[in-house]
Formats: structure tokens, sequence, C-alpha cells
């Protein structure tokens, strides 16, 4: 296990020292790069490509240790999959109540892309999914505080 953390220790200093170098060379270019397209090519795509690459290799990994944690834990495993399954009865309720009507300004005239159709419905469905999250969430918050009120330590 040592020797894993130090390989890992090494390659993130070594991917830091890449993106210090990119930075330092987008820095380096100043004003050319708002105006000239050969810089931002030359400089600017790089980094924006590392920082893309950076970004998928991260996700990548957070998620693959999540499920590898899960996979080695059944308990966990059991307690994600019950949770996803209550967020999936959500979003169903969300969907079932979400208006798949045209979508109108405050005078009643259809905005436009706003017609009545699949797009709509989906739209609304995950707003209300939204406050149903954002409403679960906030009875947590206030719960805990209230429960934290009068408990006796």
């Amino acid at each position: 296990m040592n020797k894993i953390y130090k390989i890992a220790k090494i390659g993130a200093a070594a991917l830091g020292v890449i993106g210090a170098i990119l930075l330092v060379r987008v820095l380096a270019a100043g004003d050319a790069v708002e105006f000239d397209a050969d810089v931002q090519a030359s400089v600017v795509d790089p980094f924006v490509t590392f920082t893309f690459i950076m970004m998928g290799l991260t996700t990548v990994l957070a998620i693959g240790f999540s499920i590898w944690s899960l996979v080695q834990n059944g308990e966990a495993l059991k307690k994600a999959l019950m949770s996803l399954a209550v967020l999936g009865v959500l979003f169903v309720i969300a969907y079932a109540i979400a208006d798949d009507g045209a979508v109108t300004d405050k005078f009643g005239n259809i905005i436009e892309l706003g017609e009545a159709g699949p797009i709509s419905k989906n739209a609304g469905a995950l707003i209300k999914y939204t406050y149903f999250l954002g409403a679960i969430g906030l009875a947590c918050v206030l719960w805990g505080s209230v429960k934290g009120m009068f408990s006796k330590s």
C-alpha cells in the first residue's frame, strides 16, 4: 500500500507541475491571448485540453473508487441502492405531476421554443424534482436544528 501511495503522490506532483507550466504559459502570453488566434491555439488550447483530461480522470476515479467501496461493503451497497430507489420514486412523482403544456410569458403568449410537448414536460419534472429535494433538505436541516436545541448534551 505504501508503494501505491508513493506512486500516486509522484503522479499528482507531476500533474500539478504540468498544470502550473501551462498556467504560466497562459499568463505569460498576456493580452495577446485575447486578440491573436494563433496564440490562443498554441497556449490556451493545451491548457483547456489538460483541464478536461484532469476533470475526466478525477470523475472516473471518484466514481470508480465509490463503486469499488460499495461492492466491498454489502450493507453500504444496500443502503445506496435503497437511496437511489427513493430518488427514483421522487422523480417519477415529479414527472407524473409535471405539466406538458406550452410555456407562456406573463401575458399568456407562448415564448419562443416553449411549445407543448415532451421537452416542456421534462423541464417541468426536473424543476419539481428540484423543489422536492430542496424541501426535503430544508426539512432535514430544520429538524436537526430543533432536535439539537432540545437535546440534553
